[in-house]
């Protein structure tokens, strides 16, 4: 079976009963993404790992291809004035913490999401998009994605985004190169129903999304398409959201299918996630795995100049 929040369980849930049912069953997961946490572990639940096929023997099969990495911090100092309310989507966010510990996060999500969706750092995020995916797109055709903390910093990179460049929106959902997919109702008002579509639309958009031929090329997402979601012409993932484990794994690995001659995918990190990937992918290539799989951009141009002919 696999894994999923149910099976870890053990008080009175669907695990508890499924044990209860079967006692002399072998429960064997497979899963892609183990978890590791004090609440939810995978191992403990299911014993210790049977066979492994880590990310780096995938490279090495060709059924995936590698990562790489690159850091661009855009560091932004937040006047006062500047600092929005809570975003609602923090309940969400935090559901399951206990209430003190919850309001203590509450106060630090706030003031992240204060200084990650200033103003003044968005047109500066917004800029630095644009002008990369562009020389990305002369190099290598393909699709960007671009994941945001809330669904306020969605709206407001994407309307950046259109001011520098007002041909990449449309109005119409088969229309456009630039889209926002996210969850909302019209009762929030004119500017979340723009953006937040029903499941009829949004899967219009993931059809549209998945076809390299068609010309919506950057998505902006919180945590929707983060998941289950292939396509294999995405290239390249922008980062803009605290993340960490199985779900920082989960989102990078959007960006490793395997498609035409695509080289690989690039993950770019506008908040200094490095130090959360490389705990992430020792996770994913532990008790057997072998190597790792995303390799800084700098390390990348390094080996390519020292084996370039020498004249």
């Amino acid at each position: 079976m696999a894994p999923r929040d149910s099976q870890y369980d053990f008080i009175a849930g669907f695990a508890r009963h499924l044990r209860d049912a079967l006692p002399n069953a072998f429960f064997i997961g497979f899963t892609g993404t183990p978890l590791d946490r004090a609440d939810k572990n995978t191992r403990a639940v299911f014993g210790d790992y049977i066979s492994i096929y880590d990310i780096q023997r995938a490279v090495e099969d060709q059924a995936t291809v590698p990562i790489y990495y690159e850091s661009r911090l855009a560091k932004l100092a937040l006047d006062e004035s500047e600092r929005p309310r809570i975003d609602p989507d923090f309940e969400e966010v935090t559901e399951g913490e206990e209430v003190e510990r919850k309001e203590k996060l509450k106060t630090k999500w706030a003031q992240l999401e204060a200084i990650v969706g200033a103003e003044k750092r968005l047109k500066l995020i917004a800029r630095d998009i644009v002008e990369h995916f562009e020389r990305r797109l002369e190099a290598l055709d393909g699709k960007a994605m671009v994941v945001c903390m809330s669904r306020r910093i969605c709206m407001d990179l994407h309307d950046e985004i259109v001011r520098l460049r007002p041909d990449w929106f449309h109005e119409d959902d088969d229309k456009g190169l630039l889209k926002v997919v996210m969850t909302g109702n019209a009762s929030e008002g004119p500017r979340v129903a723009q953006h937040a579509r029903n499941k009829a639309r949004r899967e219009l958009l993931a059809n549209r999304f998945r076809d390299p031929n068609d010309p919506f090329r950057m998505v902006i997402v919180r945590d929707m398409w983060l998941t289950g979601f292939d396509c294999p012409s995405l290239h390249t993932i922008y980062l803009d959201k605290p993340m960490r484990g199985h779900g920082l794994m989960q989102a990078i690995a959007r960006v490793n299918r395997v498609f035409r001659d695509k080289p690989g995918g690039l993950v770019v990190d506008y908040l200094g996630l490095a130090h959360e990937l490389k705990a992430a992918l020792a996770t994913y290539t532990e008790s057997g795995g072998r190597g790792r799989t995303a390799i800084d951009q700098q390390e990348a141009v390094a080996v390519m100049l020292d084996r370039r002919p020498h004249r």
